[in-house]
């Protein structure tokens, strides 16, 4: 995904998986706490369900659409872990389980907090 775009931008717009179904509508935008770069976007998948996270690295923007790689049955089956917080690096590795996704290698150590996935703030 292009990493210079402004995380705030992404609120709003509407996911589609491969196949092009509608998934739901970005609610979120979590960011790498070691780069800033947006990582995760909750998608909220409807009226009455609940925020599905989507890895934002090999998603694409296409115009105004948030295209993610993933089937819609697979995206609304991923763990739910609520949002509003950060993601723990327990949480962030069952996302990439999920997705079956190589778990990115830094050289830094986490944080002691073990803090992951920072939250972009609406300002």
């Amino acid at each position: 995904m292009q990493t210079d775009i402004d995380p705030r931008s992404l609120i709003g717009r509407r996911a589609f998986d491969r196949d092009g179904t509608r998934i739901g509508t970005v609610d979120e935008v979590y960011l790498d706490d070691a780069t800033g770069t947006p990582e995760w976007a909750a998608l909220r998948t409807g009226l009455f369900t609940r925020d599905a996270f989507v890895p934002l690295g090999p998603s694409e923007l296409d115009g105004d659409k948030l295209r993610v790689p993933y089937e819609k049955a697979l995206i609304k089956d991923a763990p739910d872990f609520g949002v509003g917080r950060h993601l723990s690096p327990e949480q962030e590795l069952q996302l990439y389980h999920h997705y079956g996704m190589d778990v990115p290698r830094s050289g830094a150590e986490p944080a002691p907090s073990g803090d992951f996935g920072e939250l972009a703030d609406d300002d």
